[in-house]
């Protein structure tokens, strides 16, 4: 299957997977998605990475090196279920003070829950806003980490634009996402695999294929590692890297505000 990708000039915002929307029309259909898919989701990431997406995340963390020492606060964008701040809170000895943030209720009220089965309600801060308008005041963050989130995002320039605004300086951004294979005949055996095989076992699952439609396509069209990394920098941060996980199935993005 042949599919364009976006680029660093845009496109997102008007693609909701494989369809075209009009400008403002995409936000709620990703809110209805997951909605639906909000109670399912750590099943929904393993599927969609083979379970992998439990380690790409223990390497997000691992890369953050949170420090063990109170004071220190990061924002998790489109984290409603706790799944990266319980790790960095952890991996602080929980020393650290995350804020998740996510424009899903319904992914917030599994977090919620699962903080306090986990005894971390007070280390862990929950927020229902939109991460194009952040409700924080400029310099509030050490840190800013977005995992398998900022694809749905329709203006990701406007989030990238706002992570950096509320970092203090020589803070840090990490976005894992997604990404374009770099392997070959892998990217042929995971194409197969996203597009046939992973909708079919969403709709078993679940009851609803077309979720996990849209979540494949929408994989297919976000930008590849170089555009993206160009995205980060045209946003204002500093010594931009990523690493690819997987030959590229998904790809851990870094920049710094410096």
């Amino acid at each position: 299957m042949s599919v364009e990708r976006t680029t660093a000039a845009g496109g997102m915002e008007t693609s909701y997977g494989f369809k075209r929307v009009g400008e403002g029309e995409k936000q709620s259909l990703v809110n209805d998605v997951f909605h639906k898919v909000a109670n399912r989701y750590d099943l929904m990431n393993d599927l969609m990475s083979g379970g992998l997406h439990r380690l790409w995340k223990d390497a997000m963390v691992t890369w953050l090196n949170p420090p063990k020492r109170a004071g220190w606060k990061v924002l998790d964008v489109a984290g409603g279920t706790g799944d990266i701040a319980f790790r960095i809170v952890d991996a602080s000895h929980g020393n650290a003070h995350a804020t998740v943030l996510d424009i899903n209720g319904s992914m917030l009220a599994v977090g919620r829950d699962r903080a306090e089965k986990k005894g971390l309600s007070g280390n862990i801060d929950f927020v229902e806003a939109n991460a194009e308008e952040l409700p924080f005041t400029d310099a509030t963050f050490d840190a800013y980490t977005i995992a398998f989130g900022i694809r749905n995002v329709p203006h990701i320039h406007l989030a990238l634009s706002e992570a950096f605004r509320v970092l203090k300086p020589g803070g840090r951004f990490l976005c894992l996402e997604f990404s374009e294979v770099e392997m070959p005949l892998l990217d042929k055996v995971y194409e197969a695999w996203s597009f046939n095989a992973i909708p079919r076992i969403g709709k078993m699952v679940t009851g609803d294929g077309e979720p996990y439609s849209y979540l494949v396509e929408s994989i297919a069209k976000f930008p590849n590692q170089a555009n993206f990394a160009s995205m980060i920098t045209h946003a204002g941060f500093d010594r931009v890297s990523f690493r690819n996980y997987s030959g590229g199935i998904a790809a851990l993005h870094s920049g710094w505000k410096l």
